[in-house]
C-alpha cells in the first residue's frame, strides 16, 4: 500500500526543464525557518520559469527581480495558464470605444456610459458600428428611459433605432425583454493582439501597395485588386474593410494590405491591433487565429421591433 505524500516533503511536483518559458506556481521550503504550526516554513511563488538546471529553478514573478530556488526545496508546483495580457483585461466597452476613430463623419453623443452614433455622410451601405448605440455600461437613466432616448435619437435622424451590446450581457437581456430583435445578419467577434506579434506572424506577398494617410486614418490599396482601412486611436490601431476582388483571391493580397496598414500603425506608435470579424466568416476566423488575434468578446446588434425592416443593410 502506498502511503500518502507528506506535503512538507520536497521533491514531489510536476516541474522540470519542460516548464522553462511557462507560467508556474511553486511552493518551496524556507530552510531554517519555522511555520505557524511549528513545522517547516513554506512560501508560494507565481511567475514565469526562466531557467531550470544545475539544481536550481529561476522564476521571474510579475513584480520584482527573478528568484532562484533550489530544486531540492520545491515542495509542490505545476504549470498554470498564462495571465491574460493587459489589453485582454480591458472591458468590452473600453475596447469598443476605439471604434469612434474609424470614420471621421460619425457623430457621437454620450448617454451616460452609452454612446449614440450615426454616420452623417455615409458612403454606400450603413455600417452597423457607426450607426448604432454602443449600449455597454450605465446609461445614467432607468433602462426604459434610456431605450426611449435611443429610439428618439435615431428617429430624429431618420435612422432605425439600433444598439450594439456584448453578447450574453445584462444589456442584451434587457433589450430582448423589451421586445428588441436580434439582427439576423449575425454576431461579430472583437479580436485583438499585440501589433508586434501580428507583424511577426504575417507572411506578406510582395505586392506594390499604395497607402494614403489622412491624420489618424489610412487606406491601403493594391492596383484596384485589394484594399483595406485602418485608424489609430492612442496606441490602438483598428483595421476594417479589408476587401479583395473575387478574381484575385488566395494570392496573399489581403495579407499584403494588412502588413502595409500595420507598418503604418507601428510608425504612429500603435502597439495593439484590433478588428471585428463576423462569427460566420470561417476563412477570416482561421486567418486571424493564425495571426494570434484572439477573441476579446462577441458583439450582438438589436433593433426596435418597428424598425427591423429598415435596419442597417449588412455588416
Amino acid at each position: 500500500m502506498t502511503s500518502a505524500h507528506d506535503p512538507r516533503d520536497p521533491g514531489q511536483h510536476l516541474l522540470g526543464p519542460h516548464v522553462v518559458g511557462l507560467r508556474i506556481v511553486v511552493r518551496r521550503l524556507l530552510r531554517g525557518e519555522t511555520g505557524p504550526s511549528g513545522g517547516p516554513a513554506m512560501t508560494d511563488l507565481l511567475g514565469v520559469c526562466i531557467a531550470w538546471g544545475d539544481g536550481r529553478c529561476v522564476v521571474r514573478p510579475e513584480d520584482g527581480e527573478p528568484v532562484e530556488i533550489a530544486i531540492g526545496d520545491i515542495v509542490s508546483g505545476k504549470p498554470v495558464p498564462p495571465r491574460p495580457s493587459v489589453r485582454m483585461r480591458v472591458s468590452a466597452r473600453e475596447a469598443e470605444l476605439h471604434t469612434a476613430s474609424l470614420w471621421a463623419t460619425v457623430e457621437t453623443v454620450p448617454l451616460g456610459e452609452w454612446v449614440l452614433r450615426t454616420d452623417t455622410a455615409p458612403v454606400g451601405r450603413l455600417r452597423r458600428r457607426g450607426n448604432s448605440c454602443l449600449a455597454m455600461g450605465d446609461p445614467g437613466l432607468p433602462f426604459e428611459a434610456a431605450a426611449a432616448a435611443v429610439r428618439q435619437f435615431y428617429d430624429d435622424r431618420g435612422r432605425p433605432p439600433y444598439v450594439q451590446v456584448e453578447a450574453g450581457s445584462p444589456e442584451e437581456d434587457a433589450f430582448v425583454a423589451a421586445g428588441w430583435e436580434v439582427d439576423p445578419t449575425g454576431d461579430a467577434e472583437h479580436r485583438l493582439a499585440s501589433l508586434t506579434q501580428v507583424r511577426r506572424l504575417l507572411r506578406a506577398a510582395f505586392e506594390p501597395t499604395s497607402l494614403v494617410a489622412d491624420g489618424p486614418r489610412a487606406v491601403a490599396t493594391i492596383a484596384g485588386r485589394a484594399r483595406g482601412e485602418a485608424a489609430v486611436d492612442g496606441d490602438w490601431i483598428g483595421v476594417h474593410a479589408i476587401e479583395v476582388d473575387p478574381a484575385h483571391r488566395r494570392q496573399g493580397l489581403a495579407t499584403a494590405v494588412l502588413a502595409e496598414l500595420l507598418e503604418w500603425g507601428a510608425e504612429q506608435g500603435a502597439t495593439t491591433v484590433w478588428l471585428h470579424v463576423e462569427t460566420d466568416n470561417a476563412p477570416a476566423l482561421a486567418w486571424y487565429d493564425g495571426l494570434g488575434l484572439a477573441r476579446h468578446h462577441t458583439c450582438r446588434y438589436l433593433t426596435a421591433p418597428s424598425a427591423a425592416s429598415r435596419s442597417p443593410s449588412t455588416r
